[in-house]
């Protein structure tokens, strides 16, 4: 019984050296999870009978160290949950691996090769929510989009004097109070610049001239480019709120501009522009994406524009120590770890992501080395006892 129950030290041993190893080898693996050689006693009729590897576990508490690269795709999570991955025959993986990249098609995949998993978006940035797909990125231009509305929040001097001239000529700077130019696209992505010239005419009043590209521009449809302004003795607008302006570039769609005065005020002091921003822009080359940390990803382009491209999915289990191991950072689904639960990063139980990273292996060399010194002093140990045991049992012989 005695070689026996050496035996099973010896070879418990020796599956627990291949863990500790198997953990030292992967101490740089990306999203690689240490894992514990769990033993158990064997007896039979009461009688010691040695050892037995019960089971190998895996320690998906505690995170792996941040690696910052600040590559674009590079995805490291924090706290619970796994990527989801899609392999060549479809079936799914579940990983803590964040090293992606582009593939010949713009899909995004892992080291693997296997498809990142989440929701997608349509062409005009809008996520598809509830249909789980292979992410992929657009490499195409973004169009340009032509102005529709400009938004002008200011401040009129109210203490301002009367111009001296009393005509009123854009080349004269005698002839008006104050101007302000905002930038406005066409439908081909030209830049134009609208310019407000401000003459204040009485009290509370005022007359505003449009421009465009030095052009007068048509008001309301009313074939002028004047429109009077007036506020309330509290220093708010009066009328109007807002103004239609109309344009015809040459060899675009005409331009008809939604300009908004609401907010704009009149007190005392330096005239002063609060906002001023339009709804277009010229078109734009892709630059590089960019995810945040609930995971959604986006184009940036020239324009200084970004689109939303998709967006990256999480799953977790009710018992994660129950997945089967695939290889070293992917693992399936089986009955013990549950069904997957999906949802967006930050939700629920599910960690964020934090972007230009990747989570390392959770491996502590310093434990893993200690471990090894341990597993070899218990291999000797047993190794001494069976040959122990042969000894006594040649003294047994001699006897007889």
């Amino acid at each position: 019984m005695s070689y026996n129950i050496g035996l099973s030290g010896l070879r418990t041993t020796n599956q627990s050296l291949d863990v500790i190893s198997q953990n030292i080898a992967n101490v740089s693996t990306a999203g690689f999870k240490a894992s514990r050689a769990e033993l158990a006693a064997l007896y039979s009729g009461g009688q010691a009978g040695g050892v037995e590897m019960q089971r190998v576990s895996q320690n998906f508490n505690k995170d792996g160290t941040k690696e910052f690269t600040g590559r674009d795709l590079d995805m490291a999570i924090s706290g619970q949950g796994f990527f989801m991955l899609k392999d060549e025959s479809g079936q799914m993986r579940y990983s803590r691996a964040g090293m992606f990249n582009k593939d010949a098609n713009n899909y995004i995949v892992s080291a693997g090769g296997m498809r990142l998993q989440g929701y997608a978006a349509d062409a005009s940035g809008n996520l598809v929510n509830g249909v789980l797909t292979d992410l992929q990125v657009s490499a195409s231009s973004l169009p340009a989009q032509a102005s529709t509305s400009l938004e002008f929040v200011a401040n009129f001097k109210a203490d301002a004097a009367i111009p001296t001239s009393a005509t009123f000529n854009p080349t004269d700077s005698n002839s008006f109070n104050f101007s302000y130019s905002s930038d406005l696209y066409d439908s081909l992505g030209t830049e134009h610049t609208l310019t407000q010239y401000l003459v204040k005419t009485a009290d509370n009043q005022w007359m505003a001239h449009y421009y465009l590209d030095g052009n007068p521009v048509d008001i309301n449809g009313t074939g002028t480019n004047t429109q009077a302004i007036t506020f309330n003795p509290d220093g708010s607008l009066n009328t109007p709120t807002s103004i239609s302006l109309a344009y015809s570039p040459a060899g675009a769609d005409p331009m008809n501009i939604d300009l908004s005065l609401v907010g704009t005020t009149q007190f005392a002091g330096d005239f002063s522009v609060a906002r001023n921003a339009t709804d277009g822009y010229p078109a734009g080359e892709l630059t590089g994406l960019r995810v945040d940390e609930s995971g959604i990803i986006s184009a940036v382009y020239t324009n200084g524009r970004d689109r939303v491209q998709g967006k990256v999915i999480l799953a977790n289990f009710a018992n994660p120590g129950g997945l089967n191991q695939a290889d070293s950072t992917t693992w399936t689904q089986s009955f013990a770890s549950g069904n997957a639960i999906i949802g967006e990063a930050g939700t629920g139980a599910l960690g964020t992501l934090t972007a230009g990273a990747f989570e390392g292996s959770n491996v502590d060399l310093t434990a893993e080395l200690v471990s090894l010194m341990t597993a070899q002093r218990n291999y000797q140990a047993n190794a001494k006892s069976v040959s122990t045991a042969d000894k006594l049992t040649q003294v047994l012989f001699n006897t007889l």
